[in-house]
This record gives structure tokens, C-alpha cells and sequence, in this order.
């Protein structure tokens, strides 16, 4: 690992031509050009551009030595990337965190002018013993992002207990006038605050008894987001990742609370065995939204790692590995059961959109297929069922005689789902091909259904975005048949509308 880190240090920057031909390789999504990407780290906007820092092993395509890889973005779909921007040094390698804009400088790196810190854990081990050591350091930018300076002082918080410390999230508390950093630590997160984002005291801590613990916690996120788009009436939103753990076949997933923060403690307002999960698929996590989005816009946007620490070494890729979820606008809204979190794809991927298909009030039989000779490897499908007699219903995608995904409905069950058990390769791990959902109630006995099917993922969000589910496949390049189908009845189709979608890169 040292010599890896000498190299790394020496600045080896080798951009690579990035192949969109290679198999999987995802048409809309983010992927690194070569090798292994993780969580996504230091989401920010500047000057005109959202930055997507990331964990990132530039010498092999499974994890390894953690890097911060870096990509610009005008509109969060088309990415440019940008050369390595954190390496590992004397105080280790560079694990996750977040990036603000000290617009007051109050941390004096930018002699009175506005600049870009990055906040983040350093990770090495114990000299004298060997054990994992986790500290959080701090870097600064008078480049756009472009060129760091890892401050002298790091690392700027350190606590020899504990030994799963990481993953800080940064962001001002306009209230209290302070810098609040939420930080992972081991099986609850901690609060700390700061005037100048260099000396940080400790506030507050959450979580230990609340939530699902079926893994270490890890990548929390804290904001605050109005219920039903009143701004006289927000609540405070907590994010947080759970790690995989043997126990459990789901693997790593996302979990969040709703509640109240007064920037040194947050409040549940949930009873502490609710377990509400950010999305029902098997591969989102590592969720964090973006700093410093300007206030005319409004949105909190949101992007996740697209795959599950159960098998991310293992995916059926070879020049790169993994990708990110399409970025989405969170929102909170009033719901029977409570206030709840929901998401929708940011209105920024529909330039993508080329043919659009549209059907309106058709009946869908058993063993009927009203979409024949349709097909399609990357597209978007926007549809609204009513009920009726049906079981269940939905739609096959990535079809061919022995392969398929079904995104589907189960009436009686009243469950939104996604069955991946015959989506294609699998073989890598015996807990990828599987049948999933999540509860999700008709509306005046209706659903809907918004999908994004890319060349190995499907990303499904019901009912305007109450459910959703995200799901790495791996189909054969032929298997892009579609499909609608019913079991044990009919369904009304009220609305159906496919757009193929552009390529971000046409070389593909």
C-alpha cells in the first residue's frame, strides 16, 4: 500500500478515453472512466457547476486504496471528468466526506474571498497496535475545485475510542450561526459544531437505540426540506446508510428520520423501532445531497452509490465498476402513516428524451401482450393502471426467451416490486437474483409507475415517487424486449408513455 501511495502522490493524473461500447456499461448514469468508484463524496455547487467527488481506487477495479475522483456537471446528466482530486498522504487514505463553500471565510484559508473546503476522514491504522484509526481532515480550493491544499493542522477531529468514525457531512446552520458536522460513528452518528471548520466541539449524539442496525452506520446527511412545499412549515430530515451484514440477504441499504433539529440535537419524531427506508431496491446506498444549491432553485438534490456491499467486488464488469443512481429532488409531504420522504428524477433528464410512444385507456388481458414488436436496451416508461380484476401486473423489461425483469404489481398484496431472478448474469453472488417490493396503497384505485431502464439498472418510482426501488441488472445485449403484462384478469392501462432515451456520449 505505501508504494501505491507514493505514486498516487507523485500525481499520476493519466486520464483515460472513456469506452461507452464496453458490456453494462450504463448510457445515462455515472461511471468512472476506469476502475473501482464507490460512495459518492463532497457534493457541491459552484459557479455554475455541480461537483461529484467520489471514492475512487485508480490501480484496480475492486476497493483498495481510497482517492477523492472528481467530475463537473451544468446539468447534473452531462459529466466531465476531471483529474484525481484528494490523494492519500501521511495521515492516510482519503475516505468519505462533504465539501461546503466558506462564502464568509471563516476559515481564513482564502484571505477574505470565497473558496471551496472539503471535509473528510483519513483513514490509516494505530502504529502502536494496528487497529483502524479514523480522523477527519480538511482541505481547500481557490480553483473551483480544480487544484487542493490539505491543511497544515490535520487532522481536525480525532477520538482514539472509537474505531468506526468517519464520513462527515458539513453544512451552516443559519439559526445558530455555526458550522454542524454529522458524523458516523460506529452504530449512531455524532453532532459537532464549529465557527471556522477547523476546531469542532461536540454537541450531541443519535441513534444508538433508534432505526435499524442490522450493519454499521455510515454516510449520514442532515437538512431540512418543507412538508407539502409550505416553507412556514419544514422538518429536518436525517439520512443515514446501513452497511451490509452476513444476517441480512438485502445487504447494505439507506434509512432516514424525520424530525426536528435545533442545531445541537436532532429529535425523532417517529417511535424508535420505525424503520423507514430511503429506497426498497437492492442497490442504493451511500446517499448524500448537494451543498449549496441556490436558493431560486429550491430542490434538495439527492444521488447514491448504485450497488450493495454484498457483491460490489463482484459485478460482471472488468475496465470500471459501479455507478451512481440518476440524481434525484427530495421532497417531504403528509401522509396517513405519517410525514414521509419522496423522491423524483430531476426534470434535467428529460433533454434526454428522443421517440416517445403513447398509448391511453387499454385493456390488459392475460397472456395478451399489447406491446409487441417494441423493444428498447435504454429508455423511460411513465404509466398510470387502474385496477381491476387482475392479481397482479406491470411491465417486463430487458426481455428475451430465458431473460427478463419484471417491475410489477401485486393487487392483493397491495406491493410494488421489482424480480430480478431472471434478469441475467447472477452467478456472482447467491443473493443477486431475487423478488422484492414495498407496500404502496392505490390512489382512488389507481398507481403509477415512472421507470428508468439504463443497460444494467432499472430505477422505479411509484406514485410520484412515495416507493422506489433501484436494482443493478446484467442482461444479454440482445434481451431489450418489453412488455405489459396481467395475471389473472385484466388491468386498465389509463396512460402509457416510452421515450427512448439519447446516449449522454453518441460514441456508444
Amino acid at each position: 500500500m505505501l508504494a501505491e501511495q507514493r505514486q498516487a502522490s507523485e500525481g499520476d493524473t493519466t486520464m483515460h478515453k472513456m469506452n461507452y461500447q464496453e458490456k453494462f456499461r450504463p448510457q445515462f448514469h455515472f461511471t468512472p472512466e476506469t476502475n473501482w468508484m464507490n460512495d459518492p463524496n463532497g457534493l457541491v455547487y459552484y459557479d455554475g457547476e455541480y461537483h461529484l467527488f467520489y471514492q475512487y481506487h485508480p490501480f484496480g477495479n475492486t476497493w483498495g486504496t481510497m482517492h477523492w475522483g472528481h467530475a463537473v456537471s451544468k446539468d447534473l446528466v452531462h459529466w466531465n471528468h476531471l483529474p484525481i482530486a484528494l490523494y492519500p498522504d501521511h495521515n492516510g487514505t482519503i475516505f468519505s466526506g462533504s465539501a461546503v463553500i466558506d462564502w464568509r471565510d471563516t476559515s481564513g484559508f482564502f484571505n477574505g474571498g470565497v473558496g471551496m473546503v472539503a471535509i473528510f476522514t483519513h483513514a490509516d491504522e494505530y502504529p502502536d497496535s494496528g487497529r483502524p484509526r479514523q480522523r477527519q481532515s480538511v482541505a481547500y480550493s481557490t480553483d473551483r475545485g480544480r487544484t487542493w491544499i490539505k491543511y497544515e493542522g490535520n487532522p481536525v477531529l480525532s477520538d482514539e475510542a472509537m474505531t468506526d468514525f468517519r464520513d462527515p457531512k458539513v453544512f451552516w446552520h443559519k439559526a445558530s450561526n455555526k458550522w454542524v458536522m454529522i458524523l458516523a460513528a460506529g452504530n449512531c452518528v455524532r453532532i459537532y459544531r464549529s465557527s471556522n471548520l477547523k476546531q469542532w466541539e461536540f454537541a450531541s449524539e443519535f441513534g444508538a437505540n433508534e432505526g435499524s442496525h442490522a450493519g454499521v452506520w455510515e454516510c449520514p446527511d442532515l437538512f431540512e426540506l418543507p412538508v407539502d412545499g409550505d416553507r412556514n412549515r419544514k422538518k429536518w430530515v436525517m439520512v443515514v446508510s446501513v452497511g451490509n451484514s452476513d444476517e441480512y440477504p438485502e445487504g447494505s441499504r439507506t434509512q432516514y428520520f424525520i424530525g426536528q433539529f435545533d442545531g445541537v440535537r436532532f429529535t425523532n419524531e417517529n417511535a424508535p423501532e420505525t424503520v423507514l427506508w430511503v429506497d426498497h431496491g437492492r442497490d442504493h446506498y451511500a446517499g448524500v445531497t448537494w451543498s449549496d444549491i441556490p436558493e431560486e432553485d429550491g430542490r434538495r438534490l439527492f444521488i447514491a452509490w448504485m450497488s450493495n456491499l454484498k457483491y460490489a467486488n463482484h459485478t460482471p464488469t472488468e475496465v470500471w465498476r459501479s455507478a451512481m443512481t440518476i440524481p434525484r429532488s427530495l421532497s417531504l409531504r403528509l401522509t396517513p402513516e405519517g410525514t414521509r420522504l419522496f423522491q423524483t428524477p430531476i426534470t434535467e433528464l428529460e433533454s434526454l428524451r428522443l421517440k416517445k410512444l403513447e398509448w391511453k385507456d387499454i385493456e390488459v388481458k392475460s397472456n395478451e401482450d399489447v406491446l409487441s414488436n417494441i423493444s428498447g436496451d435504454i429508455f423511460e416508461i411513465i404509466a398510470e393502471f387502474e385496477l381491476n380484476t387482475a392479481l397482479e401486473f406491470g411491465f417486463k423489461v430487458r426481455k428475451s426467451a430465458d431473460q427478463e425483469t419484471i417491475i410489477g404489481y401485486d393487487a392483493e398484496q397491495q406491493m410494488l416490486f421489482i424480480d430480478r431472478t431472471r434478469s441475467g448474469v447472477s452467478d456472482f453472488c447467491e443473493h443477486f437474483p431475487c423478488k422484492h417490493g414495498a407496500v404502496m396503497i392505490p390512489d382512488q384505485n389507481r398507481i403509477q409507475m415512472h421507470i428508468f431502464v439504463d443497460r444494467s439498472s432499472v430505477e422505479v418510482f411509484g406514485n410520484n415517487g412515495e416507493v422506489t426501488m433501484t436494482d443493478l441488472i446484467f442482461p444479454d445485449e440482445s434481451s431489450t424486449g418489453i412488455e405489459v403484462y396481467a395475471k389473472e384478469g385484466h388491468v386498465k392501462l389509463v396512460s402509457f408513455m416510452l421515450f427512448s432515451l439519447k446516449k449522454i456520449h453518441p460514441d456508444a
